[in-house]
């Protein structure tokens, strides 16, 4: 039985584009390097083909923060690692991807899992866990991005890699959660236990995060229940501000306009506070005090609102909606196709002081490509497409 459920579970949780939406070939104007076909083309992004440790060779893409006003590349502070769902790819989900570089002032890099676009190999669960350790060891070995500057980022089973990589690395800038799953298994089975033969584990991952973790879910998210996100960000060690959005899906959060407003926030958030605890640990550099040893080393461990863990049934049900006191507004239209306008959108974009900080979102020029990449991954994830006659 276990196995038998394993192997469905695997079977429904991975839907590689088919055929995938890009293929590779040699750039013209650099001798040795690949670009991609089928997407526009854009200053700062660089395509390269990464062996992961279990013999695959998948195909990462790496975009470099681009000045709008000059068209010039600049220098990033922030890297976002991307771990896109599961029945997408890069070709599809490039547009978005360079909205996101733009908008939130980061390097952004994305790749495709084992088996998807023109990765090589099978998609499985053990494989994108090697596949995101190659992209993370490629930023790292050969950008130069520190580990303190990464944010990881996984949509809905791309949760699955993003939090198994975050439990090993103890230097990570932050998380963040895009509707994401408790389990392979808890997505289909209502079960109140982890099975050993389940897979993405998250449940069991995520008090395990030593960073601050955002959690953005859509409360009418009908692929997978919005409790999986509400219960992960009650797990969490370092809660940052979660964002429900009230009218939300699974597929087009990113076209509410306080999904980029509430990632930008967050973003800002964790960029200064890197930089207030290097002066601080500059300060203490500087201190006159006595050093009893060579070896004597001030470290001061990472605040933590761990709590006792209720009893596992308790993450299992679905939580009662709470009251939401923010304005609502409405998603914008998308020009695939014609929407219904969706409910209010739960953002408490709030700051510390109480002071309300939300600003009126204002028309961006590139939110139509933004909004035509999401289109395209408009996925039903850990769910068969055939049985929805699409």
């Amino acid at each position: 039985m276990g196995g038998v459920t394993s192997s469905m579970a695997a079977k429904f949780a991975f839907f590689p584009p088919n055929p995938p939406s890009y293929t590779l070939e040699e750039s013209e104007s650099e001798e040795g390097k690949l670009r991609m076909s089928g997407v526009p083309r854009r200053e700062g992004v660089e395509v390269t083909r990464v062996k992961t440790r279990r013999g695959n060779e998948i195909v990462a893409m790496f975009i470099k923060n681009l000045n709008l006003a000059t068209k010039e590349v600049e220098g990033a502070g922030l890297t976002v690692l991307y771990s896109h769902g599961n029945a997408a790819d890069l070709g599809q989900m490039y547009e978005l991807f360079v909205e996101l570089s733009v908008h939130l002032r980061v390097n952004l890099m994305a790749y495709d899992y084992s088996g998807y676009g023109q990765s090589s190999g099978k998609p499985s669960e053990q494989n994108t866990y090697a596949d995101i350790e190659a992209a993370y060891r490629c930023l790292v070995d050969t950008y130069g991005i520190c580990p303190e500057d990464i944010i990881l980022y996984g949509q809905s089973v791309g949760s699955g890699p993003t939090l198994d990589l975050a439990v090993r690395l103890s230097h990570l800038r932050a998380v963040v959660l895009h509707s994401p799953i408790l389990s392979g298994l808890r997505v289909m089975y209502p079960v109140k236990n982890t099975y050993w033969f389940d897979i993405y584990k998250n449940i069991d991952k995520i008090p395990l995060v030593n960073c601050p973790v955002l959690v953005i879910h859509g409360t009418a998210d009908d692929v997978v229940d919005c409790s999986h996100g509400k219960q992960l960000w009650e797990l969490c060690k370092e809660k940052y501000e979660p964002l429900w959005i009230n009218g939300g899906n699974h597929c087009n959060l990113e076209l509410f306009p306080d999904y980029i407003r509430h990632l930008k926030k967050f973003v800002s958030t964790v960029e200064k506070s890197q930089t207030t605890k290097a002066e601080s640990s500059e300060s203490l550099k500087l201190s006159d005090a006595p050093r009893t040893s060579s070896s004597d080393i001030l470290v001061f461990p990472r605040k933590s609102t761990d709590q006792k863990q209720k009893s596992r049934s308790s993450t299992d049900r679905k939580e009662k909606p709470r009251k939401s006191s923010d304005r609502k507004e409405k998603p914008r239209n998308s020009i695939e196709k014609k929407e219904k306008s969706r409910t209010s959108v739960d953002s408490s974009d709030k700051g510390n002081d109480g002071e309300d900080q939300r600003l009126p979102d204002k028309p961006r020029k590139s939110i139509d490509r933004l909004i035509r990449s999401v289109g395209l991954c408009n996925i039903d994830c850990l769910k068969d497409p055939s049985s929805s006659g699409a």
